[in-house]
């Protein structure tokens, strides 16, 4: 095989880097609607010719550690790579066959010189609506997945550089906000052509062996660096169990239960203790409780892994098909994240016991995702979509951020300006909440208030949070976070609405607030510096 000096290697595996950033900064420049262009809910990465996910940009961990189990099983179940050819790009967003939910559209196009497979590029893009119950795609009362949405398996929406105008179409007429949608899968094929073009260069600068064998240093590199991370913590056994709220329908107190188990460079996850899947659409798939699992073990890594399928190599998971974290169909999916979040929080809270000054406690844990269809000034009917956050757990070396994205996502907040521009939306109020953070002796984060009034004669709400029933965990005698809550104004009255509904009325006037949950403390509040108390104080961070 070729040998690559470690110069080139290095300068080979920035250069997939960023093709990769590239391709996301494409995205962000030229995507349509405010969930892509401002909440920045989309992913880019950069694969090997065998369909090893190599490099990746900044985006989503839940997206990226997830692309290639989808793409292992289009080409095991779906569409062999045999058949794939230059300028074709695959596109599924089924969760059976490798999605996560419905809104995801994930796409691969891969990469020839000379009638080689050298690479493949990748994106995956949250859509803003794809029909289904709910606008936004978010249905709390859906039992099956086919309530949800427009479902695609794995199809060539571009065939030997031919797009599929027919799918494509299909894909428009089943969208409340068809010029969006079809903007930002425009978008998203072009990014795929960005990273071609990137890869492209390198191998005519290096030539194919050359690339081809860095891409296989560069898994092999991140192999090491986890088998050294994970030999870092204690031989051993752990188990916890953290809870997800509801399905907003029958299950009430879902339990998500990690058992980790480290031996020398090897680890072992077994979520067999979960929870059977339930009617409400709060279910995952296997591929997004891998997802889960490995965003945990790289958080534990502290930023010394390189995210990529050689990071993956020595990690070792059990999901019982039929348990919420690896349903079978056709249950209902569209907030798989509020399951997904606790799979991180829960290995994590493994792996606290195993390493208790490493691990900090639980973050906020949940997707808070509301959606808004309500006519605009001109009388067309709009999808206002926001993802909000909250606060991150304290650790053992400072206090938890405030009202910053953290774990399992990485998304950025909607400007109130731009969507007073665009939806039928007044803010009343936005902000940090006081004595959110759990106490302890590093504080938790604190949670966010946000609160608009709507400015049209109607509208239909949905929500999909958690963290209502059961709040972020403190570690080390530390205090849990406050909860959130989902509240309505109507006439001066005000009351809380569950945390998982669809098809709420509104009428003009109407005040929906959110409060996201604080995170976890860490430690004994007793031993709290003073002077840190008086400064939370003088902030307006506790009362």
């Amino acid at each position: 095989m070729t040998e690559v000096d470690p110069i080139r290697l290095e300068v080979i595996r920035n250069a997939l880097v960023a093709a990769s950033e590239e391709m996301n900064i494409s995205i962000w420049r030229t995507a349509r609607s405010t969930v892509v262009r401002e909440t920045l809910d989309y992913s880019t990465a950069i694969f090997d010719g065998s369909g090893n996910a190599v490099a990746q940009s900044t985006r989503i961990p839940v997206h990226l550690n997830s692309m290639s189990v989808c793409l292992e099983e289009i080409v095991t179940n779906w569409i062999p790579l045999s058949e794939w050819n230059e300028g074709d790009v695959v596109l599924t967003n089924d969760p059976y066959a490798g999605g996560q939910h419905l809104p995801d559209f994930v796409a691969y196009k891969p990469i020839y010189r000379d009638g080689k497979r050298v690479a493949i590029s990748a994106t995956i893009v949250h859509h803003v609506d794809i029909g289904g119950g709910a606008p936004g795609s978010y249905f709390a009362g859906a039992q099956e997945v086919y309530q949800e949405g427009l479902r695609l398996p794995p199809i060539k929406l571009v065939d030997g550089g031919r797009m599929n105008a027919s799918i494509l179409a299909v894909i428009r007429r089943n969208s409340r906000e068809p010029e969006k949608i079809g903007g930002d899968i425009a978008a998203q094929l072009a990014a795929l052509d960005v990273g071609a073009r990137a890869i492209l260069r390198l191998v005519d600068r290096y030539g194919i062996a050359v690339v081809q064998a860095a891409m296989a240093a560069v898994l092999d590199q991140s192999e090491v660096a986890m088998r050294s991370a994970i030999s870092a913590i204690p031989d051993g056994t752990y188990t916890f169990e953290d809870f997800v709220d509801d399905d907003g329908q029958e299950a009430i107190g879902i339990k998500i239960r990690a058992s980790v188990t480290i031996e020398g460079d090897k680890a072992l996850i077994d979520l067999s203790g979960s929870s059977p899947q339930v009617p409400g659409p709060v279910n995952c798939t296997v591929n997004m409780a891998k997802s889960g699992v490995y965003c945990a073990l790289l958080m534990a890594a502290g930023g010394g892994v390189m995210a990529n399928t050689g990071a993956y190599r020595p990690i070792e998971i059990i999901a019982q098909e039929g348990t919420v974290v690896s349903a079978r169909s056709p249950a209902p999916v569209a907030n798989r994240m509020a399951t997904g979040h606790r799979i991180v929080t829960t290995v994590l809270g493994a792996l606290a016991i195993a390493n208790p000054e490493a691990i900090p406690a639980a973050y906020y844990g949940v997707s808070y995702v509301a959606a808004l269809s309500a006519p605009d000034a001109s009388g067309e009917r709009r999808v206002y979509f926001e993802i909000e956050v909250g606060g991150w757990g304290g650790h053992p070396e400072s206090d938890g951020a405030n009202g910053f994205s953290a774990g399992f996502h990485n998304l950025a907040n909607s400007p109130l300006e731009m969507c007073e521009a665009l939806f039928p939306v007044v803010f009343t109020e936005y902000g940090l909440i006081p004595n959110s953070g759990g106490d302890g002796e590093y504080r938790g984060g604190l949670g966010l208030a946000r609160e608009w009034r709507l400015e049209a004669d109607w509208g239909v709400l949905s929500g999909n949070f958690d963290r209502f029933r059961f709040p972020p965990y403190g570690l080390n005698g530390g205090k849990p976070g406050a909860p959130g809550r989902f509240m309505l104004t109507r006439d001066g009255n005000t009351k809380q609405l569950p945390s998982k509904i669809s098809g709420v009325q509104l009428k003009r006037g109407d005040k929906v607030r959110l409060d996201t949950s604080g995170g976890g403390g860490w430690g004994d509040p007793a031993q709290r510096d003073p002077e840190a108390r008086l400064a939370d104080q003088r902030a307006g961070y506790v009362s």
